[in-house]
């Protein structure tokens, strides 16, 4: 029997299959004419809203567009320096905890994944060989063997947008 390419624990599969729509959904182009430039004037900058739960969504899920969550755990994902904070969710309630965060910063994407990855290594999470999906920048982070972590950093018009997911034990987000 050949075997082709090598097994990913299901948890690091799930996760990378959900980082790339992400990924592919923040990566769209803004439309052309007056709306493409309202990110320059702040009286139509859009401000940072929650949305509520789904009806599928457990209790402890929430959400929010252009500002960090409520509760969310910075110490385990922090807000790299001179980012944007783009949406961000956080599920306290189930096991494992999930965490997803999506910024944009003027950084090169080896940048981006050199600073998660020292903060990331700080807390116990080990890098798992591989440092890309195809020409995006991606990195998988494994901790105590069922706690994992992905990031993904495509870079359009020298900025990169990053797309972090963790799966974690809940003790770790408190």
């Amino acid at each position: 029997m050949k075997v082709i390419g090598t097994h990913m624990p299901a948890g690091l599969g799930l996760l990378a299959a959900g980082t790339v729509m992400v990924v592919m959904s923040a990566c769209t182009a803004p439309a052309a004419g007056p709306a493409a430039n309202a990110e320059s004037t702040s009286a139509s900058a859009p401000a940072s809203t929650t949305a509520p739960p789904s009806p599928s969504a457990s209790p402890g899920t929430s959400a929010s567009v252009g500002a960090l969550v409520a509760g969310f755990p910075q110490k385990l994902l922090p807000l790299m320096p001179g980012a944007k904070v783009l949406s961000s969710s956080f599920d306290k309630a189930s096991s494992p905890a999930t965490v997803a965060l999506v910024g944009s910063v003027a950084a090169k994407p080896a940048a981006v994944v050199a600073f998660y990855t020292k903060a990331l290594e700080a807390q116990g999470f080990k890098a798992v060989p591989g440092n890309a999906v195809g020409t995006v920048a991606s990195k998988d982070f494994v901790r105590a063997g069922n706690e994992t972590v992905n990031i993904a950093v495509p870079e359009s018009a020298g900025r990169s947008t990053f797309t972090i997911g963790a799966n974690v034990a809940p003790e770790s987000v408190k």
